[in-house]
């Protein structure tokens, strides 16, 4: 059976993340379940390169199914496309050799966490992005990030999805100012469960000076979870890309 790569985008603030659950609780791979099956009347699966949690949007996440389509590869985008809820879209579709996998194939994954600093807070903003009131150092917070770059043990910042692997490697780990916004862009070539959430609540507290850079530095070498700062809210994060040896897919 022929099978489709996936390049989806979503804002997840109606759904209890991608991974499917019980049927009251909506999800994206569900809605992309119900989307494909309503066009072929037989349970189609769809796989995902990342499991993004309650509240999480991605832009950048790829999926794959098998389909027994027999139209072209445009005309089955469309038809998904007109079932699915506005707040879902397949971006771009392409069948692909059957080995693919979405999420063990992948190389790199990038994601970006955004903060809108304010002193008031907006109600148009409060879906896509964390609202804090005072103002942060983004120098300071670059001068912390940096350390994340390089393979090292995450333990302090989240929990592996299985086993007990805490060593991940990050190609970059950057803040900058884009307007009303601070972004956090990371990547890496796999992210523990809530670990960019957790980075940016440790980061922030470097911001906004409850710690010094030093601080975060040795919660971060203590692999101790309980040194982490709080968890960042989840409508800040979006999945940008993920990367596939010389295939790109993201933004």
């Amino acid at each position: 059976m022929p099978r489709y790569k996936a390049l989806i985008e979503y804002d997840g603030t109606a759904y209890f993340g991608f991974q499917r659950q019980r049927p009251e609780h909506p999800t994206i791979q569900g809605e992309l379940e119900k989307a494909l099956n309503h066009l072929v009347l037989q349970p189609i699966s769809v796989i995902g390169a990342g499991r993004t949690d309650s509240g999480v949007h991605a832009v950048g996440q790829v999926v794959c199914f098998d389909i027994d389509w027999r139209h072209d590869t445009q005309a089955l985008q469309r038809a998904v496309n007109a079932n699915l809820p506005a707040d879902i879209v397949i971006l771009q579709l392409n069948q692909v050799s059957s080995p693919f996998h979405p999420r063990f194939d992948a190389r790199r994954r990038a994601y970006t966490y955004r903060i809108y600093c304010a002193p008031v807070r907006s109600p148009v903003r409060r879906l896509n992005s964390w609202h804090v009131r005072q103002s942060l150092d983004v120098g300071k917070m670059n001068q912390a990030a940096q350390h994340l770059v390089g393979r090292h043990n995450f333990a302090t910042f989240g929990q592996p999805p299985q086993g007990q692997k805490y060593v991940r490697e990050v190609f970059k780990a950057e803040w900058r100012q884009d307007g009303d916004f601070i972004k956090f862009d990371i990547e890496a070539n796999a992210f523990l469960y809530r670990m960019v959430r957790s980075l940016v609540g440790s980061l922030k507290l470097v911001g906004d000076g409850t710690w010094n850079v030093e601080n975060f530095v040795s919660a971060f070498r203590s692999c101790d979870r309980s040194r982490s700062g709080t968890v960042a809210p989840p409508q800040g994060l979006y999945l940008v890309s993920v990367t596939y040896g010389d295939l790109e897919t993201g933004e």
